[in-house]
């Protein structure tokens, strides 16, 4: 049975993909974060498709989302679809806290568990960055292309490195975190260490009921309302699923083997998100969206719960080179990453064109 409960972390993951990418780690000594503390060694995963050709022009940087890996776009690469491997140089990199790249569940002490600092969007994209510049020596990308915190990931790039990249994609996905996203996310910490097995995050066994609890809270944020009347569930599901079974998968498998500490480093770090906040801009994030000089393909789900088309609209009015496209589906936030053969179509098509329509000739 495919796993509904995983559409937000393993879409594109489950599909079959010619040629299997490379796992790389980039390692970076004594990185300084925003909130001021210095991790002695902060590590990258990531992972590469393709070819960098010679000229060091044809790479394209695909950033992760939410407590996903490298794979996450693969419902974007591959033949008929907008990324051909075979032509372009493709890094999917990995955000702090998926439990793979620096993490509060793989960082020694001082800094283990909930010791971690708290990352931001911006230290992520400082990550890639020195990736990027000092281990690949890619000094400029075709695109940046990103998907919720990917997305996020890729208005910031757009804001600190304003003529790094020539085009900008960002699915389900907004340069601010505003205040309903906040308090969505504030409830999901909540359930998770309502747990007294949380321990305050010193935990020595998983908190399974916090777990649990958290997976429950996220359910209904995924999906439109219209998706659960129309119980779309059952596309994903074999004949005689019933939506009991469907409510104990999110309840007991939302994210298999997820550490506490690293989903509420991931939330704190979609928390603070705020291109304003980048140096220069006084917290304003209109005057931040103003300065992007590239163009950028903004498409937001039409139904999703975590990042409302209207805060896309209000985004995009400030963004002078925006095309604003949003998805025409039910599905919600996961629409932004092909959950679905016809967003999967729709999302390759788009970015397709728009890609194509900068390409040198």
């Amino acid at each position: 049975m495919k796993k509904l409960v995983l559409l937000l972390v393993c879409v594109g993951v489950c599909r079959p993909l010619a040629g299997q990418p490379e796992r790389h780690e980039f390692v970076i000594t004594n990185f300084r974060t925003e909130s001021g503390v210095t991790l002695p060694q902060a590590r990258v995963v990531y992972g590469t498709y393709g070819h960098l050709n010679a000229a060091k022009d044809n790479a394209i940087l695909l950033p992760s989302h939410y407590m996903a890996n490298f794979h996450g776009y693969e419902w974007l690469i591959g033949q008929g679809r907008a990324l051909d491997a075979s032509q372009l140089f493709l890094v999917a990199t990995e955000l702090f806290g998926n439990g793979q790249s620096s993490s509060p569940s793989n960082t020694p002490e001082p800094y283990h568990g909930p010791r971690f600092p708290v990352m931001t969007i911006r230290d992520n994209v400082e990550a890639v960055h020195r990736l990027l510049t000092e281990e690949l020596k890619i000094t400029h990308l075709r695109a940046v292309i990103g998907f919720s915190m990917g997305a996020q990931q890729a208005f910031q790039w757009a804001v600190s490195y304003p003529t790094f990249a020539d085009r900008i994609v960002a699915t389900s996905g907004t340069a601010k975190t505003y205040p309903h996203g906040y308090v969505r996310l504030e409830g999901q910490i909540a359930a998770l260490t309502a747990d007294a097995a949380f321990q305050g995050g010193d935990y020595t066994a998983p908190p399974a009921k916090g777990l649990e609890a958290f997976g429950v809270v996220w359910a209904a944020w995924l999906y439109s309302q219209e998706w659960w009347r129309r119980e779309l569930w059952r596309t994903n599901t074999q004949p005689g699923t019933t939506f009991e079974q469907v409510m104990d998968r999110f309840r007991t498998r939302f994210i298999p083997g997820a550490d506490a500490n690293n989903l509420i480093l991931q939330m704190r770090t979609w928390e603070k998100h705020d291109v304003g906040k980048t140096a220069g801009f006084d917290g304003d994030v209109e005057r931040a969206l103003r300065s992007i000089k590239i163009p950028l393909l903004y498409m937001p789900s039409e139904t999703d719960l975590y990042f409302p088309i209207g805060d896309a609209r209000y985004e995009a009015a400030f963004i002078p080179g925006v095309t604003l496209t949003p998805i025409p589906s039910l599905w919600g936030h996961t629409a932004g990453a092909a959950s679905n053969p016809a967003d999967g179509k729709f999302l390759n098509e788009n970015i397709g064109r728009f890609l194509a329509a900068g390409a040198k000739p």
